[in-house]
């Protein structure tokens, strides 16, 4: 673990090889789990932008968002997306062969919104833990990847190369620039 700026990271996301093979596991992300992605925005963006998402997603998806809302609060107070019958989240969309797409991402890729999917999702498999003076950044390691996330280390592509655009997003250019710099240290 190293410290930069106000994150603890853990060395995993340099050390750690992935590049998801959507082909292999046809985004069962979007799939398996007990909960939505968590979504941490708090202004209702997704309740602003599903109007022009709805195009986007599976009509289980619209019934789901339109009976439970575009986010749920969980037990723990923290919003989520909600989920098609206790499954698969609800703005997730299946190819003819079955691999997940994202209908916000869907969206975003034909410039229908500005908004690209929730961090959460577009940090995997890096996962980001907010306290009070830090926040805690670690590789998360989900068994339904073992088999089929292996490209990664085909490829030689740290974690931290595979979500270069999410980090940034989500710390800034120069918070990345000097995680590049403690990388090429180890």
């Amino acid at each position: 673990m190293f410290q930069l700026g106000k994150t603890i990271v853990s060395e995993d996301i340099l050390e750690k090889e992935f590049v998801c093979n959507l082909g292999a596991c046809k985004g069962e992300c979007c799939v398996a789990g007990e909960a939505g992605t968590g979504y941490r925005n708090r202004n209702q963006h997704l309740k602003k932008i599903y109007p022009k998402v709805k195009p986007f997603l599976r009509p289980e998806g619209i019934k789901a968002i339109e009976v439970r809302g575009t986010h749920v609060v969980s037990d723990l107070g923290e919003l989520e997306t909600p989920l098609v019958n206790g499954k698969e989240c609800a703005y997730v969309n299946f190819t003819e062969n079955g691999t997940s797409s994202c209908g916000i991402e869907d969206a975003f890729n034909a410039g229908q919104v500005d908004f690209r999917k929730p961090i959460s999702c577009h940090l995997y498999p890096v996962r980001v833990q907010d306290f009070s003076e830090f926040a805690a950044v670690n590789y998360h390691k989900w068994p339904i990847c073992d088999d089929v996330c292996t490209l990664g280390a085909t490829l030689k592509v740290p974690v931290y190369k595979f979500v270069k655009d999410a980090l940034i997003r989500k710390f800034g250019n120069d918070w990345y620039t000097e995680l590049e710099k403690v990388a090429e240290r180890l």
